[in-house]
């Protein structure tokens, strides 16, 4: 299936304003992104995504904060978009939000007005 792409969002503050060093945010979106698989390991979007190893496509997007981020988790899971919420342990921090692989066009509509993480 073309054009299954991996979701991340990660929080702009923890290194903006907390001062997080940015391996620190690879981090992070390294054990969400690895969360989702594993959760949503047995969906078949997941597993074609799975057999393109030379060519997965990750897309990492930013939030300002918390409380968007927070708000971005209850509007997927309203919407019944499979993902995974990390919270860093044992500090118990929101730091962001991967959803299994899926065509673009079936969650760019909650995605679209957040930026590329810079």
């Amino acid at each position: 299936m073309p054009g299954l792409v991996q979701y991340i969002v990660l929080r702009k503050d923890l290194q903006a304003v907390l001062g997080w060093p940015l391996g620190a945010l690879v981090a992070q979106a390294c054990h969400a992104a690895t969360a989702a698989i594993h959760l949503y390991y047995d969906n078949p979007e997941t597993q074609e995504y799975l057999q393109q190893l030379d060519s997965m496509h990750k897309v990492v997007l930013e939030v300002p904060d918390e409380v968007t981020l927070t708000n971005l988790a209850e509007t997927l899971k309203k919407e019944n978009i499979d993902h995974k919420a990390w919270v860093e342990q044992p500090e118990n921090i929101p730091t962001c939000i991967a959803l299994r692989p899926y065509p673009k066009e079936q969650v760019h509509p909650f995605l679209r007005k957040l930026k590329l993480m810079k």
